[in-house]
């Protein structure tokens, strides 16, 4: 390891820094409008972390291999829709398209969700049932992540369904490497934006996730569900004598983080086709939790301010350092703002959100 004086970047233990001004300047709307892409996805499953956070005060590290398993949950749906995995695009019209992409997601949602509902029920209902302490709940959480890591990695595989079993029998799914997925959308360039090249997938992401969290919002902020999820995130023994069901509300709040989680895994199934690995969840559950934390954990808008602030700065990041610099960036940032600002951007909780 070696460090060499500056050239056109910087030689730093073996890596590089590319300092690239002239990149960042040429190509901003470019970064720009990428970054807001993956932040769309960082922020749905974003989402889902301060949700839990909101309600229990707990870190749910897990959260990332409830996306995890709704990027395969997505993949059986179209397997079970009749399409083998393939690198060609499908091609027989948008109708179409959109119609097997909700069908596929409403799987993956499905599988998401009820992991979500069944991790709750299995590791963190008898944790708070014995009255633990928040350290157990946090390991719990860091051990039920690698718990599902490893089913998928080692025992899925070995659960091949009999030839006779419809659509997806015989199929393997899980194991080491990445799964060859379904490409139901080819790229296509739609128009030009200050330099940019805008495109039908960042269209299709962008807008899928902006409806979806102006669903959530609405549902936290204007139902009697949500009503109840601000009331037991404030105060969950005043909810309790005020007839909130506490169980019931956590119960539904993982319910609709890992439905969230689920639909950001077609999206980024949409995007990236083959990142459908066992581990696949683990460095954006990662980003996604320092979105929530960027934004200000527990606060719904938060995540996604966080999301779409984080999915921007590592993309100029990315070019302005270079590409292996990209993940360090969006944690230095972090960093850098919660130096600043340790409650987050807005900083606000769930509990006070507005009445």
């Amino acid at each position: 390891m070696t460090t060499t004086a500056l050239a056109d970047g910087v030689q730093l233990l073996g890596g590089s820094i590319d300092f690239n001004y002239n990149g960042v300047i040429d190509n901003f709307w470019q970064l720009t409008v990428d970054g807001v892409t993956y932040g769309a996805i960082y922020a749905l499953v974003a989402v889902g972390y301060t949700l839990v956070y909101g309600v229990l005060r707990l870190i749910n590290f897990a959260h990332s291999e409830i996306f995890m398993l709704g990027l395969f949950g997505q993949l059986i749906g179209l397997l079970i829709f009749g399409f083998s995995p393939a690198p060609d695009a499908y091609s027989q019209g948008a109708a179409l398209t959109v119609v097997f992409l909700v069908g596929a997601g409403l799987i993956g949602a499905l599988i998401s969700g009820g992991a979500a509902v069944g991790l709750e029920r299995i590791a963190y209902r008898p944790l708070r049932r014995r009255g633990a302490k928040p350290l157990s709940f946090l390991i719990t959480a860091i051990g039920m992540s690698f718990v599902l890591q490893e089913f998928v990695h080692y025992i899925l595989p070995k659960l091949k369904l009999p030839e006779q079993v419809g659509p997806i029998g015989g199929t393997t799914l899980g194991g080491t490497n990445a799964q060859q997925g379904v490409q139901m959308v080819e790229q296509t360039d739609l128009f030009g934006f200050g330099g940019a090249s805008i495109t039908n997938i960042m269209i299709i992401i962008v807008a899928a996730a902006v409806v979806l969290a102006i669903g959530t919002e609405y549902l936290i902020n204007r139902t009697k569900f949500g009503r109840g999820i601000r009331a037991v995130a404030q105060d969950p023994d005043t909810a309790t004598l005020m007839g909130v069901s506490r169980e019931r509300v956590i119960m539904l709040t993982f319910l609709i983080g890992g439905i969230l989680a689920g639909a950001a895994a077609l999206l980024y199934t949409i995007k990236i086709p083959n990142g459908i690995i066992y581990s696949g969840g683990f460095i954006l559950g990662i980003k996604a939790f320092s979105a929530a934390v960027l934004g200000g954990i527990g606060n719904l808008r938060g995540a996604l301010l966080g999301g779409l602030i984080l999915g921007v700065v590592e993309q100029y990041g990315q070019l302005f350092f270079g590409t292996q610099w990209r993940d360090v960036v969006a944690f230095v940032v972090l960093v850098l703002v919660l130096m600043i600002r340790p409650t987050g951007i807005l900083g606000e909780s769930l509990g006070r959100a507005r009445a």
